[in-house]
Formats: structure tokens, C-alpha cells, sequence
């Protein structure tokens, strides 16, 4: 017998438990895990845990505790005497003074194992991890065994279920793999009444917090309910234990810790009345039970009738809650039984038919074998009844079954032409029979079980009838030859049945090579695909080849279901067919064409089910109403629905994650801006104001009036040139800014924006380098004179007066160079690179009246870099700044041909 099956999750849980024990290269061995679970506070487990404890230390283990929290209870604190304990770390949180685990004690004391309280507990802000169960991960993996406690509500998975119990949703828990990778898990237990006793007499709560813990928390219902929860979760726990353990075992065998049921699933009418004596027999038992199809090598005869017959039965089961298993193999009760014990299944149910004697003499009785090799597995054996059976689908063809008989008769006949002339060159008998053999192999590839059985039947009679004396007669002479006919005909059914089973065994192989080979392709096709409406047209192109019919994706757009595709035509534009597809998504369930709900439709619909929640549907409207998907088709497609949820829950989470952060960069931007240019408005306003209000005192001598009129006057530019800013801001923002390149002089541009930026020049002294082979560069000029502008006045801002401003312009492999030169203070290497942010201002000039909002640079290298340009910020030799912008040149400038003069005009 070939070796059992395995349970994935019970062998990865076996390599995580070897991993664990491992102590590869020389590295410490993680440390253990133990768990102290209990349903609420006050069960007693950090009294359980500190009691064990003790008797460790006893046993003369190296302990230490990490952190324990006592509450107040004096039974608990006499348990800590005399136990090493770590010193607590104080943190300073808003005037609070909070005392919390130190890790980075704990592992330099290293102790062998090491309590830490409250598994799910939040740290304080200055703590290295967030949560106290990553502090634990990071001392097991430095190989320190830890102890701690847990309640049931603080597992993640159960948080939900624990929020519908108690109204109360707790915001502390732990990932379930903490709880799963524990390496024991000690349930601490105590009966609600005694638990509600202890807490009214103040042994868990002080009096404050006891009575808002009445309110909603402390009642018996909700003890009852938490109780059964952590139960469960332990049970859990342990079923998997056992799974682990046994597969430690060198013969895997059956442990009857749980119930477990499998009942065998076929085409036969009456799997059905199987299937429900399962159901109740699995309710009476309280236990799993699965499904179990076995496809063999002559499944792939199977007709359409009983493929939508099995097709059925499987269902049935998984409505009345089976979980249904598909397995591949040859002897069917061999494959049950290896996979009953790779599952620790305790029960099958198996149905029983009655059958002639003829069909028992010529074929193994499952049951019995079943039964012969089952072990310590009880076999229940349920007696069929022929029961009415549903309708076959419509489109299900009769085919006629003598129509490979006549095929298998004319290859025999050929054969025996080929024989007879094999006879007339003198060749034996032995050749002869080879021939027929041949034909009969031949007969078993290309048709089928039947004819191959009929052929070589046929074989064995036309071999008497012309090659053995007396000819045309069935009669022999030589008894010999009737111990040839029965090797001849042995031989024949054998290799026949050999032939016929490896011919199945290939389409069986070549059927999985090709779903395999469909789901990659249909798998990289949805992952190189982004955005729900590419991801609708891949999976909608992909899938109508795969099931012969139209696929349509449904989505909520706009708060409605939709097609994702808009194709104006088809199944999708029906209001009835909308009206199914609706009912599919809010139900989570499958609908339509083909099933039990809705079955009028003209598609079959099934939910698109991500982790969390239905993300649409996906339709299959067959080429005609006839068809109907068959298990496989409905199985293949079911895994297809899977893999289309994840890709457009993947889309709308990416989608999600961008509104989220350009709403923080929003945010971000909004208060930048209204910091920035609350300060630079009120300077200048404030300015302005102070001014004004002087100069109404009308006592003031005639240059006094100038200096302030001329302060209000600066200040006032000042303001437009930050209204300015901001405007260009916006447009840029908007997208609304156009750049109309045209072919503009370099030194035109450059004369033009030294005249507009005069004023802040004023102090400086301005040189320019305007290089011959840079003339005309296609450009917006405006917008390039804007950007010399910004960096001229930021130029004269950060350099001190006197200094000289260099404008150069040059000609090199990327394009046009325009560079703006100072002699200021410089730029470091970070202020080189965040230079160009928005609201980022460089160092404090002498007077911070001359600062601005930040947004002249930004601006510059939004209008550089709508031009395909770019723009750096480098450092100058002999000190200072160089901001350097380079403008791409494609194609020739526009050739300017001088118009002669009409002399007759001239002449007038």
C-alpha cells in the first residue's frame, strides 16, 4: 500500500514543532511558549501560573519574574515571595508615571524561564514594541522560555464573536499564530457561580470597577458563553495536537479522541439517502464529517447523466454541511481508507446496492474489501433503495452503445485480412495470434472497455473460424488449440484492460496538467493586471474559452451592482438577470442558471467572496440554456471566483491606501500652507497697518511720510508676490497650468527677468554669461522667466549684499542650461535635496522679514519639470550655491528668411 495521505496543516504544524527542537549552526534553540488561558479575569490563572512556577524554581530552574500583575489580590502577591523579580520600568506618560515590563533587562540577565503577565497587554509610548506579546516573540527567539496569561476575548479571531456575547469590543489582542505557535496552552478553569462569588466579594475588582464590570461583563450568561468559547478554542488546540502526534507514528492508525464521519459519495441514485443517513448520524455524534468522492480511471467514461447525478449528490452534502473531497486513485477502498486515516476519520458510511450474481462474479465488491482492510475504522454499511432520480440535464445526449462494437468489429476484420495473407507467405500461427492481439490493443486506445472486451472475444472466435482445421466451422480437431484459445483470450483481456487503464490513467493526467496550466495562466493574468475594470476584461477573456459560454464581472459602482465591462449587449443588460446578480452579492450565495435558487435565470451567478467581505459577482451564460456545468467545471470555476476576489480586493485596497495617503497629504499640505502663509501675511500686513496708522498722525516731516509710504509700498509687493506664488501654486496643483513651448531667445528671456526681479537686486551686483551656441530654446517663456524670477529673488534673499548674481546660459548633451550663481552661505547635502519641497525654507536670513513662504522653488521645479526638464541645487567652487535648470532641445529651430522688397510697390 502506498503511503497515507497527509493533512497540509498537521505537517506543517509537525515542521514547525522538529524546527523548534532543532539547534542548527550552533544558535540557541527558540524558546518555549506556555500559555495560562482562561475565560475572564479572576479564574485564577496568574495564581496557577506563579504556583507552577514555584515548583520549578524548587526543581532548581533558573526563573525570573518579568512582569506580574497582582491586582491588589494578597493570595497572589504571598505567591511572588522569595521568587527573583525583574525591576519594573518607569515611564513618564503625560504626568503619568507607568511601570511596564523591561526587555532589555530580562535579556541580559537571561534567565531560563521568565514570567510575563498579560499577554495582550499595550505598552507605553518609549517602549521598543508596541504590544507585549511581540516583547515575548523577541525573548523567545532569544531562547528563553516564557510563561504568561491570556483570556479568551483578547484572541483576535474570537473578537468578534466575543463583541456579540458581551456588547463589549476588546481593542487588546494577540494574532492567533501566537496562541497556535504556543508550545503548551494549560486551560484555567473555574465554574461561573464560584467566579461571580469571588467577585462580589472584591477578590477581582475593586468596588469602581466592579460595578461597571456588573453592568455589562460579569453576568452569568456571558461566564456560560466565554466558558464554552475558550473551551472550544483549547479543544481546537488539541485535536490539532493529536493530528501532529500521529503523524510522528510509522503506520499512521486511527486515535478515536473525536468523532469523525466519512461518507463515500458516487453517482449511484442512492448516494443520496447515504448522505443524509450521515448527516444524522454525524448530528447525533455531534462530529466533522466529510464527503468523499473517489475518481478512478473509469470515471472518465462516466456519462453526462451521472456526472450531473454526482454533481448533485455532492452538493446535497455540502448544503447539509459536509466538507467535500475530491481523491484520485484506482482501488476505491484503498484510497478511502488511506485517506480516512490521514484525516483520524472513526466512521464510514458506505452505501450498498443490490447487484446479480453475474455482475458480483465478474467485479470486487467494494463493501467487502472496504471492510477487509478498514481496520480499526467502523465501516456502517446503509442498504440503497432505487429512488426517483432527477432529470438528466437537458442537453445530455443518448449515445448508442453498439456504435464501438461495430468499430471494434471492422478492426477485427481487417486484422483478419492482414492474418490471412500472414498465412499465405507461410508464417505460423503464433504470428496470427500476435495480429489479433494487436488489433485488440488497438481496439482498447482508440474505443473503449466494452468493445475491447467484445473484441477479444471476437479475436479468439475468428481465429477458429479460418485459421484452425476444419476452416469456417467452430469445431476443432487438435484439443491443443482449445488451451490456445483460453491463453489467447486471458492474454487478450488482460492486455486490453492494461491498455484501456493507462490510456485513462493519461487523460486523467493530461486533464490535471491542463486545469493546472489554466489556473497559472488565469493566475498571471490577474496579477499582472491593476484597476477593476482591466481586471474585469482579463478574467472575462480568460474564462469565456475556459466554460464555452459569456463571463460578465459585477461590481458596486456608485452604491449599485454593475457590469465592470459595459459591452451594450448581452445577458448582463436584462433587468431580471441584474435583480439575480444583486440577490447573489447581499446573500453571499450562488443563484441562477442551474442551481435550486433562482433557477429561471439565464446565467449561473456565483458571490465574489474576499477575506472580509463580497467584493461582486461573476456570471456564466452558456452558449446554450442546455449546458450545465459539470462537478469539476463548478469546482474549477469556484477556485477561479477565489483568485478574481483577491485580485479586485487587492485593487480596491491599493485604492484605498492612495486616497488615504493623498487625503494625508492634504492634511499635510493644509496646515504647511496655513503656517507658512499666516506668518508671511501677517509681517507684511502688520507692517502695512503700523505704517498707515503713523502716517495719519499727520505731524510727521516729509521723509519720514516717504520712508513709510515706501514701507507700505514693499510690503504691499511683498503680499502680491505671495498671492503670485500661491496662484501658480494652485494651478499647478490643478493641473490647469499649459506650457506653450515656442522658440525663444535665451538672452531676451533672461534680460526680461533680471528687469522684472530689479528690485530685490537692487544691494547685488548681476553678471550674466550667455553662451553663442545657446540661442533659441522651444520653451514657454513666461513661465521659464517666472522660474528665473524665483530663483534671482532667492538668490538675493540668502546672500549678503554687495555680492555679485551670475546668470549663465550654455549648450550641452541634454539640452539648454540655465544656471542662476551665488556667493551665500550654501547648501548642505540635506537641504540640497529637500530644497524643492514645498514650504521648506533654507536657513534664517539676517532680517526674517526677507524670508518667504516657501513655494518659489517648489514652483520651479514644477514648471522645469512640465517642461521634461529638470533642476538640481549644487554647491559652487569657492563657496555658495548653483541652481542649475536644464530645458531638453528637440528638433530645429524655425529658419527666418528676409522678404525682398517689391520694387513696383516702392515705385508706387
Amino acid at each position: 500500500m502506498n503511503e497515507p495521505l497527509r493533512n497540509p496543516d498537521a505537517v506543517l504544524a509537525r515542521l514547525r514543532t522538529e524546527a523548534a527542537k532543532d539547534d542548527t549552526d550552533g544558535a540557541p534553540a527558540r524558546g518555549r511558549l506556555k500559555i495560562f488561558f482562561g475565560y475572564a479575569a479572576g479564574v485564577g490563572k496568574t495564581y496557577t501560573m506563579l504556583e507552577a512556577v514555584r515548583s520549578a524554581a524548587n526543581a532548581g530552574r533558573d526563573v525570573l519574574l518579568g512582569y506580574i500583575e497582582p491586582h491588589g489580590r494578597p493570595e497572589t502577591e504571598s505567591l511572588m515571595v522569595g521568587l527573583p523579580a525583574l525591576p519594573l520600568r518607569e515611564l513618564n506618560y503625560r504626568g503619568v508615571q507607568l511601570r511596564e515590563f523591561d526587555l532589555d533587562a530580562a535579556l541580559e540577565r537571561r534567565p531560563e524561564l521568565v514570567l510575563v503577565d498579560e499577554l495582550a497587554h499595550t505598552n507605553a509610548a518609549g517602549c521598543r514594541h508596541t504590544k507585549r506579546w511581540q516583547d515575548v516573540l523577541e525573548l523567545l527567539d532569544a531562547g528563553i522560555d516564557v510563561w504568561t496569561t491570556l483570556n479568551v476575548q483578547h484572541v483576535e479571531s474570537l473578537n468578534d464573536i466575543v463583541a456579540q456575547i458581551t456588547g463589549i469590543t476588546m481593542k487588546e489582542t494577540i494574532p492567533d499564530s501566537v496562541f497556535d505557535e504556543a508550545s503548551d496552552v494549560e486551560l484555567v478553569d473555574l465554574i461561573p457561580d464560584e467566579l461571580l462569588d469571588r467577585f462580589r466579594d472584591g477578590k477581582i475588582y475593586v468596588p469602581e470597577q466592579a460595578a461597571r464590570a456588573t453592568d455589562r461583563f460579569f453576568r452569568k450568561a456571558n461566564l456560560v458563553a466565554l466558558r464554552e468559547l475558550a473551551m472550544r478554542r483549547v479543544a481546537d488546540r488539541l485535536n490539532r495536537d493529536v493530528q501532529t502526534a500521529r503523524l510522528g507514528q510509522t503506520r499512521t492508525q486511527t486515535w478515536p479522541t473525536t468523532e469523525r464521519l466519512l461518507v463515500c459519495v458516487s453517482p449511484s441514485p442512492t448516494s443520496a439517502k447515504v448522505i443524509r443517513t450521515a448527516k444524522r448520524m454525524a448530528s447525533a455524534l455531534h462530529a466533522q464529517w466529510l464527503a468523499v468522492n473517489t475518481e478512478t480511471a473509469a470515471s472518465a467514461q462516466m456519462d453526462v447523466r451521472s456526472r450531473h447525478r454526482l454533481g448533485l449528490h455532492l452538493k446535497l452534502a455540502e448544503q447539509l454541511g459536509a466538507e467535500s473531497v475530491t481523491i484520485t486513485g484506482e482501488d476505491v477502498a484503498e484510497e478511502i481508507v488511506r485517506y480516512a486515516r490521514s484525516r483520524n476519520v472513526t466512521k464510514i458510511v458506505i452505501g450498498k446496492t443490490d447487484q446479480t450474481p453475474w455482475y458480483r462474479f465478474w467485479h470486487r465488491s467494494i463493501v467487502g474489501h472496504l471492510i477487509a482492510i478498514s481496520g480499526d475504522i467502523d465501516v456502517y454499511v446503509i442498504r440503497g433503495v432505487e429512488e426517483r432520480t432527477s432529470q438528466p440535464p437537458p442537453g445530455a445526449k443518448k449515445s448508442w452503445p453498439w456504435k464501438g462494437h461495430v468499430a471494434a468489429a471492422g478492426v477485427l476484420t481487417a486484422a483478419t485480412v492482414v492474418a490471412m495473407g500472414l498465412e499465405n507467405v507461410g508464417l505460423s500461427d503464433a504470428n496470427i495470434v500476435m495480429t489479433y492481439l494487436l488489433a485488440v490493443v488497438l481496439v482498447a486506445v482508440k474505443i473503449g472497455r466494452g468493445p475491447a472486451i467484445a473484441a477479444s472475444v471476437l479475436a479468439v472466435l475468428l481465429f477458429n473460424f479460418f485459421f484452425t482445421t476444419p476452416y469456417f466451422t467452430f469445431v476443432v480437431d487438435d484439443t491443443g488449440y482449445i488451451f490456445t484459445f483460453a491463453v489467447m483470450l486471458a492474454v487478450a483481456l488482460i492486455v486490453s484492460t492494461l491498455t484501456i487503464r493507462i490510456r485513462n490513467q493519461l487523460n486523467l493526467a493530461r486533464e490535471r496538467e491542463r486545469r493546472t496550466e489554466v489556473q497559472y495562466r488565469v493566475s498571471q493574468a490577474l496579477a499582472s493586471t491593476s484597476g477593476r475594470h482591466q481586471i474585469a476584461i482579463a478574467a472575462e477573456e480568460q474564462l469565456a474559452g475556459i466554460f464555452n459560454g459569456e463571463i460578465a464581472l459585477f461590481g458596486i459602482e456608485n452604491g449599485m451592482l454593475r457590469p465592470l465591462v459595459r459591452r451594450g449587449h448581452g445577458f448582463t443588460e436584462s433587468p431580471t438577470e441584474l435583480d439575480t446578480a444583486r440577490w447573489v452579492f447581499q446573500h453571499a450565495q450562488m443563484a441562477g442558471h442551474g442551481t435550486d435558487t433562482l433557477p429561471n435565470s439565464q446565467a449561473m451567478y456565483l458571490p465574489l467572496q474576499g477575506a472580509d467581505v463580497t467584493v461582486g459577482v461573476i456570471g456564466w451564460h452558456p452558449r446554450q440554456m442546455s449546458d450545465l456545468l459539470t462537478i469539476d467545471q463548478r469546482q474549477l470555476l469556484e477556485a477561479f471566483t477565489t483568485q478574481i476576489a483577491l485580485s479586485l480586493e487587492r485593487d480596491q485596497l491599493a485604492h484605498e491606501a492612495q486616497r488615504i495617503l493623498a487625503q494625508a497629504e492634504t492634511e499635510r499640505l493644509r496646515s504647511s500652507l496655513l503656517s507658512a502663509v499666516s506668518h508671511d501675511l501677517r509681517t507684511p500686513l502688520a507692517a502695512i497697518a503700523g505704517s498707515a496708522s503713523t502716517l495719519l498722525e499727520g505731524t510727521l516731516d516729509e521723509l519720514t511720510r516717504q520712508e513709510l509710504a515706501r514701507t507700505i509700498y514693499e510690503e504691499s509687493d511683498r503680499l502680491s508676490r505671495l498671492v503670485e506664488n500661491l496662484l501658480h501654486l494652485t494651478r499647478i496643483e490643478s493641473g490647469s497650468m499649459k506650457v506653450d513651448k515656442q522658440w525663444h531667445p535665451v538672452d531676451e528671456v533672461v534680460g526680461s527677468a533680471i528687469r522684472r526681479a530689479h528690485r530685490s537686486l537692487e544691494a547685488h551686483v548681476v553678471e550674466t554669461t550667455i553662451s553663442t551656441e545657446c540661442g533659441l530654446v522651444p520653451m514657454d517663456g513666461l513661465l521659464i522667466e517666472q522660474v528665473l524670477v524665483n530663483l534671482l529673488e532667492n538668490a538675493a534673499k540668502y546672500t549678503p549684499a554687495g555680492s555679485v548674481i551670475t546668470v549663465s546660459t550654455d549648450r550641452t548633451r541634454c539640452g539648454a542650461e540655465l544656471a542662476v550663481c551665488d556667493r551665500g552661505p550654501g547648501l548642505d547635502e540635506f537641504e540640497r535635496e529637500r530644497i524643492f519641497d514645498k514650504f521648506y525654507r533654507g536657513a534664517t536670513t539676517p532680517s526674517d522679514r526677507g524670508r518667504g513662504a516657501g513655494l518659489g522653488l517648489a514652483i520651479c521645479r514644477a514648471i522645469v519639470q512640465a517642461h521634461g526638464g529638470e533642476i538640481r541645487a549644487e554647491p559652487r567652487r569657492g563657496g555658495g550655491s548653483r541652481f542649475v535648470m536644464t530645458l531638453p532641445i528637440q528638433g530645429q529651430p524655425p529658419i527666418v528668411e528676409e522678404t525682398p522688397v517689391d520694387e513696383r510697390s516702392a515705385d508706387g
